[in-house]
């Protein structure tokens, strides 16, 4: 999402911790963009979850499924799978 900056735009000032401006300008370097677009976006997505137009989920869909993170019924069979190790492991002896 590109945000247009308009010449009768109004200019705030703010103060941010050190360790907050070095992650603005780390994002802005990122991603091309200048600190004021990232801080003008970021805002938007603030007032749409402050106005609950956006969920959890929804905000999480870019990360879900990002990572092989193994058998995807591990919560399902994780008993059986430390029964079977178990057992492996006094055979084992």
């Amino acid at each position: 999402m590109k945000t247009i900056i308009m010449k009768n735009d109004k200019i705030t000032t703010v103060r941010l911790p050190i360790e907050t401006r070095n992650k603005l300008l780390s994002i802005a370097k990122a991603k091309n963009r200048t600190k004021s677009e990232i801080i003008i976006e970021s805002l938007e997505m603030y007032y749409k979850l402050e106005e609950n137009e956006i969920d959890s989920y929804t905000l999480g869909l870019p990360f879900f499924g990002k990572y092989d993170l193994g058998p995807e019924d591990l919560s399902i069979t994780y008993k059986q799978r430390i029964k079977e190790k178990l057992h492996a492991r006094q055979n084992s002896y």
